[in-house]
C-alpha cells in the first residue's frame, strides 16, 4: 500500500462522532477500494465488503425494506461470516452506483447509528445517462441528501508520487522554504525532483502502473497496465451511456490527443469530426467529464476574482485527469523522449496538462485566459488572494504575453504572475520563476 492522502479524510472522518456514511467517488482504478479497505481491517473488528459490480446477486439484500434490521438478516444471510458488532462493523459498499437502493439505504445506516458504511463510486456522476430501466430503478430509489459525506479522490498525486519515491516530509518543507524565500534549490536535490517530474509525467498516478514501474522498471509493463484502463474507460462508455450516445463519447474521449497537438487548444468540435457541432458532443463530454476521466479549463473574458464568475462556458480546454494515460494514449517512443529531457511534444501540451493534473488533483477548478489575435495565458489561479497569471515553459522560454499583462496593470489588474518550467527558483521583476516540480506546493488561496 502506497500512502495516499484520502487516509488523513477516512481519519478525520472516524474521529466525527456525528459521522455521516462517507461517499468515495472517483474515476476508475484510482485506489478508492484498497485505500477504503486498508483503512476499514486497521479500524474495525468486523469488515463487511459488498462489491455491487462483480456481485450483481448483492443487490437483492436491498430489493425490500431498508431498515437496518432487515437488511443486516439479508446480508448475514447471504455473506458467509459477515458478523454485525455495533460499533465495532464498517460495511464496505464498493461501486454503490450499481445499486441504487444501497444508496438510499444511506439514511436508515445513518439514523440507527449502530454501524458505519464506506462506498466507493466510479460512475456517480454519469447515473442520468444509464439506460430507461437502469433510470427507472434509480428514480425508486432516493439519494440520501443530508445523510452522507461524499469525498472525491483522484489518482495519486504528484505528492504521493514523491512519497512513494521515499522522499520525505522534511524534503517537501525544504522545497516549500525555497518558495517561500525565493532561493534556489540545493543542484543535487534539483537535478533528483527533475528526474522524478519526468517518470510522473509516463508513468501517471494509476496505483496498478505506480506498482509495475516500481517493481519491474519497465516502461512497456506499465504503459500496457495504461491502455488497459483506457480500453476500460472505453467499455464504461459502450455498458454505462445511452445506445444513441456510445459512439459519440468514444469519438469525443479518442479526440483529447488530436485537440491538445493544436496551436490553438481550445476544445472544437470539429476535430472530432468535420462537420460535428456543439449540439452533438455537449453531453457525450459531459460524460467523460463526470466519469472523472478529464477536467476541463474555462477561458475568462478578464483576468480579475473570481474566476468562476468570469468564466466562459462554452469555450474552454480539455486535460486528462492523470497525465500517465494522456502519455500511454499518443504515439510509441512519446515517453522514451519525455524520459531523456525532451519536453517539447505536442506543442507543450503534454507539460501543460502536468500542470492540470497538478491543480486538478489539489482540487482546483482550471481557468485561462485567451483573446484572439492577442495573448494567452496558460493557467489563471486564485493565489495570496489575487488572480496571478501562471505560464507553462517545457524549457526555458519567453513568456510574452505575460509580459503584457503585468505592463498593463490598469487594464488587467494583475500584479504578480508565475512561471513554471526546466529551471532553478529565480525571479524577474513581478514574476516568479520556478521548477516545474514545485507546482503541487502552490496552494494557498
Amino acid at each position: 500500500m502506497y500512502r495516499r492522502k484520502i487516509e488523513s479524510v477516512l481519519i478525520q472522518w472516524k474521529e466525527r462522532e456525528n459521522r455521516n456514511p462517507l461517499v468515495i467517488k472517483g474515476c476508475r482504478q484510482c485506489g478508492k477500494t484498497s485505500s477504503v479497505l486498508d483503512f476499514a481491517k486497521k479500524n474495525y473488528d468486523n469488515v463487511i465488503y459488498l462489491d455491487f459490480h462483480e456481485h450483481k446477486e448483492y443487490k437483492s439484500f436491498f430489493a425490500g425494506a431498508l431498515d437496518v434490521d432487515t437488511l443486516t438478516l439479508n446480508i448475514s444471510a447471504g455473506i458467509k461470516g459477515a458478523r454485525f458488532v455495533p460499533n465495532k462493523t464498517c460495511l464496505v459498499f464498493d461501486e454503490i452506483q450499481d445499486c441504487p437502493n444501497a444508496r438510499s439505504s444511506l439514511k436508515f445506516f445513518k439514523l440507527d447509528g449502530r454501524y458505519d458504511v464506506i462506498c466507493t463510486g466510479s460512475l456517480l456522476g454519469v447515473n442520468g445517462y444509464k439506460s430507461k430501466e437502469e433510470q427507472r430503478e434509480e428514480s425508486a430509489a432516493s439519494i440520501p441528501v443530508g445523510f452522507e459525506q461524499i469525498v472525491t479522490m483522484y489518482p495519486m498525486d504528484f505528492e504521493e508520487w514523491l512519497w512513494a519515491n521515499g522522499i520525505e516530509n522534511q524534503h517537501i518543507d525544504y522545497l516549500r522554504d525555497c518558495l517561500n524565500k525565493e532561493i534556489p534549490v540545493n543542484e543535487a536535490i534539483h537535478q533528483r525532483m527533475r528526474q522524478l517530474l519526468l517518470r510522473y509525467v509516463v508513468v501517471g498516478g494509476m496505483p496498478e502502473a505506480v506498482s509495475a514501474f516500481f517493481k519491474t522498471n519497465n516502461m512497456n509493463e506499465v504503459a500496457d497496465i495504461q491502455r488497459g484502463i483506457v480500453d476500460t474507460y472505453k467499455a464504461d462508455m459502450l455498458k454505462y451511456a445511452l445506445q444513441e450516445d456510445k459512439s459519440r463519447i468514444r469519438e469525443c474521449f479518442e479526440s483529447i490527443p488530436a485537440q491538445l497537438a493544436k496551436e490553438n487548444k481550445k476544445f472544437q468540435y470539429s476535430t472530432i469530426r468535420k462537420s460535428g457541432r456543439s449540439r452533438d458532443y455537449l453531453g457525450c463530454l459531459q460524460w467523460i467529464e463526470d466519469a472523472g476521466i478529464i477536467n476541463r479549463c474555462y477561458n475568462t473574458t478578464i483576468t480579475e476574482l473570481p474566476l468562476n464568475g468570469n468564466a466562459i462556458p462554452d469555450c474552454f480546454k480539455v486535460y486528462m485527469t492523470d497525465i500517465g494515460l494522456l502519455v500511454s494514449m499518443l504515439e510509441d517512443g512519446t515517453a522514451w523522449s519525455i524520459l531523456q529531457g525532451d519536453l517539447h511534444g505536442y506543442k507543450g501540451a503534454i507539460f501543460e496538462n502536468l500542470a492540470a493534473d497538478i491543480f486538478g488533483k489539489m482540487g482546483r477548478k482550471l481557468y485561462y485566459f485567451q483573446k484572439e489575435g492577442t495573448l494567452e495565458l496558460d493557467f489563471l489561479l486564485r493565489y495570496k488572494g489575487e488572480c496571478c497569471p501562471l505560464e507553462c515553459k517545457a524549457q526555458s522560454g519567453n513568456a510574452k504575453s505575460m509580459r503584457t499583462v503585468l505592463k498593463n496593470p490598469d487594464h488587467y489588474h494583475v500584479f504578480h504572475g508565475l512561471k513554471i518550467g526546466d529551471y532553478n527558483v529565480g525571479r524577474n521583476g513581478a514574476v516568479l520563476t520556478l521548477p516545474f516540480y514545485m507546482a503541487f506546493l502552490l496552494d494557498e488561496y
